[in-house]
């Protein structure tokens, strides 16, 4: 669990760095000495307006340290996300940065291993795979059954039903969720 001081410091290399991307084309890391925000950890950076996702990327696995990941999932929500046009400045200062930070996926049996709201879900067959945050099931009004078929569906590229296969691997993993709404950015954006 991370503190309040971490995740605020969390949101707010969030906005400078997607603000100092958009100004400047610039990318880089909020330097800290934190040993927990320097552990390699998996998180996701959602960009929300008016409630509604405009943006969101994030790697499920740690790959950098937690710092840079923030980061750099930052500006990929803001202008990589495929499903959206690229955040303009004016923009930023209306969307609220939600950072979502993972713990290791760990394979399950099948659904019934699977506590809706508490597990974020990968869906895997060869080589098509898919993700969910834990959030989205409540964000949808999803039950069980529409989670998994809409992750196979429209994440992975399987067949809807595909999580039901012997050969369809499951994995859990659990996501801390916070956002500016609970740290309000303290200066205004450009």
């Amino acid at each position: 669990m991370l503190n309040q001081e971490q995740r605020r410091f969390l949101l707010q290399a969030a906005r400078r760095s997607i603000l100092n991307y958009l100004e400047n084309g610039l990318t880089g890391v909020a330097e800290t000495a934190d040993p927990v925000l320097l552990e390699k950890r998996g998180a996701f950076v959602s960009l929300r307006w008016d409630k509604d996702l405009r943006g969101c990327i994030g790697l499920i696995e740690g790959k950098y340290p937690l710092n840079e990941t923030v980061c750099r999932m930052a500006i990929e929500a803001a202008v990589g996300d495929p499903r959206f046009p690229g955040l303009t400045i004016r923009e930023l200062k209306e969307v609220i940065i939600e950072i979502s930070v993972l713990t290791t996926p760990e394979r399950v049996r099948g659904p019934q291993d699977i506590v809706m709201l508490r597990d974020g879900v990968i869906v895997r067959q060869g080589y098509c795979q898919g993700v969910f945050l834990p959030q989205v099931a409540e964000e949808q009004g999803w039950d069980k059954e529409q989670f998994l078929s809409f992750l196979c569906e429209y994440k992975a590229g399987l067949p809807r039903e595909a999580w039901k296969e012997k050969e369809t691997e499951l994995y859990t993993f659990q996501a801390e969720v916070f956002s500016e709404v609970d740290f309000p950015p303290s200066s205004p954006s450009k």
